[in-house]
């Protein structure tokens, strides 16, 4: 079982930019996918963007595509998700998991960090 711990979450203005920071503990094998999913308050938990480990091929909902980077730090064991251009709708809490290989149902991923909260006022 893989720790997951997220960071960089705060309170900001729309239009502003944030990154978040997912350290994983151990070295994820270059089969694994990193995600990061959002939760608002009374909805589902979404998927916001993923990166497979090995290759780096990122991918995006169509939400935040334009506006959100994620990256990985291979020697730090590390995801970050750049955001900017941030909207009201962006708030909630970013959770990163790491799964066995792409998806982008929440169900699909065991290991998730505790969340970090992301809100953005207009």
């Amino acid at each position: 079982q893989r720790q997951l711990v997220e960071s960089g979450g705060g309170l900001v203005q729309a239009g502003d930019s944030l990154k978040l920071s997912c350290v994983v503990s151990g070295r994820p094998f270059s089969s694994h996918f990193l995600a990061w999913f959002r939760q608002a308050p009374g909805k589902e938990r979404t998927f916001v963007a993923g990166i497979r480990w090995g290759y780096g091929t990122t991918y995006y909902a169509d939400s935040v595509k334009g506006r959100f980077t994620i990256s990985r730090d291979r020697s730090e064991s590390t995801v970050y998700l750049e955001m900017s251009s941030l909207k009201p709708e962006d708030t909630g809490l970013y959770y990163c998991a790491l799964g066995n290989s792409y998806d982008t149902n929440a169900v699909s991923f065991r290991n998730w960090g505790q969340g970090t909260q992301v809100t953005v006022s207009s």
